[in-house]
């Protein structure tokens, strides 16, 4: 009998100590401090797209009420614009914040989740990833290299870009020195034009020296910003090769998964909380910077003529499915995008477009 009453108490002194320890390991739990750092590849606190990595860290900090801190730095004051995602991808920085086209050297497929000329828009784009299976896509393709990544904005559909010559027709593109990145560089390529790819950073100078004949870079809010409208004389419409470019936020895995559940949850929600943030800035922002363009620094403005378009859009096509059919990975995403696009599509002629024509009568 003693011996069962001794056993008893010692069970529950285990007990009691055991609750004592998760008491004590809880609380540690909730105040550990993460100190993040995020490497960017825009130019320091730049409009829309720097400011928007501020934001994706302000939002992680304010949330987690300071127990993620997160300091961002841009292009070239941590690492090189480019390398972003190797450095994510080894730990040198727990976050990155770019385009996936730029990785094509990494991963070919990335190219599928920032922009495909004549694809999804910045709405579409955001409908496949979070409900057409596009973010699982994602997340399976970076997975090797240890980076779990999310959209965190989008800059909608831009401009074509900024040409020192008039695009009267297909021959004007024979010959173009062209800063165009992704999917529609080589589109550019296919119809004689040379591309190149450098950080937003050094686009004013190359044109202004003469390195490039033209650049394509965001729209109207970002290149006020940078104010190419001093070194080429036309501003060409629209956007073909972005329709809706998906910026991303890179987070490296064991990172991530040292946190605690609620910690990943916050910093999951910031990423989608600072996507819907990007398109609603540059919504608003983009008419405001074209009207000064227009009026204050009397930038022509113009459309690529039909002829034109017609001929991208039937080399885009060419390019993208060879794309697909470059390994079984690519075939699966391009499945599911090709095929998200063309049920939107129905329901956004009959929707956005009606509408829009409607609007413009």
């Amino acid at each position: 009998m003693k011996r069962r009453e001794f056993i008893r108490k010692a069970g529950v002194g285990s007990v009691v100590a055991g609750a004592s320890v998760l008491a004590a390991v809880q609380p540690a739990q909730a105040e550990a401090k993460f100190k993040w750092k995020m490497v960017t590849a825009w130019p320091k606190n730049f409009p829309g797209l720097g400011a928007n990595a501020n934001l994706l860290a302000d939002l992680i900090n304010q949330m987690s009420a300071g127990r993620i801190e997160v300091k961002v730095y841009g292009a070239a004051e941590l690492i090189p614009a480019f390398e972003v995602f190797d450095a994510v991808s080894k730990g040198t920085a727990e976050m990155g914040h770019s385009g996936a086209y730029y990785w094509k050297g990494k991963a070919e497929s990335a190219q599928f989740f920032s922009a495909v000329p004549f694809g999804l828009t910045a709405q579409e784009m955001n409908a496949w990833l979070y409900y057409g299976g596009g973010l699982e896509l994602w997340r399976e393709l970076y997975k090797p290299f240890g980076l779990i990544p999310a959209p965190t904005g989008n800059s909608g559909v831009q401009m074509a870009g900024w040409f020192n010559r008039e695009i009267k027709s297909l021959a004007d593109l024979n010959g173009l020195k062209m800063r165009i990145p992704g999917l529609g560089g080589e589109v550019l390529r296919r119809v004689g034009g040379a591309t190149v790819n450098i950080p937003g950073g050094e686009l004013f100078t190359s044109l202004q020296s003469g390195a490039l004949d033209a650049t394509e870079w965001v729209g109207p809010y970002n290149d006020l910003a940078f104010g190419l409208y001093k070194v080429a004389k036309y501003y060409y419409y629209p956007g073909w090769h972005e329709p809706g470019s998906t910026i991303e936020a890179l987070i490296n895995e064991k990172a991530f998964a040292a946190l605690p559940k609620d910690l990943q949850q916050i910093v999951l929600t910031a990423c989608k909380a600072a996507n819907m943030d990007m398109i609603s800035e540059y919504t608003a922002r983009n008419n405001q910077a074209l009207d000064t363009l227009i009026n204050k620094h009397k930038v022509q403005v113009l459309p690529l003529p039909d002829d034109v378009l017609k001929k991208l859009r039937q080399i885009s096509d060419e390019v993208v499915n060879e794309l697909a059919n470059k390994d079984q990975t690519a075939k699966k995403i391009y499945a599911s995008v090709s095929q998200f696009r063309q049920q939107v599509m129905r329901w956004t002629d009959i929707s956005e477009l009606a509408f829009l024509k409607a609007r413009s009568v």
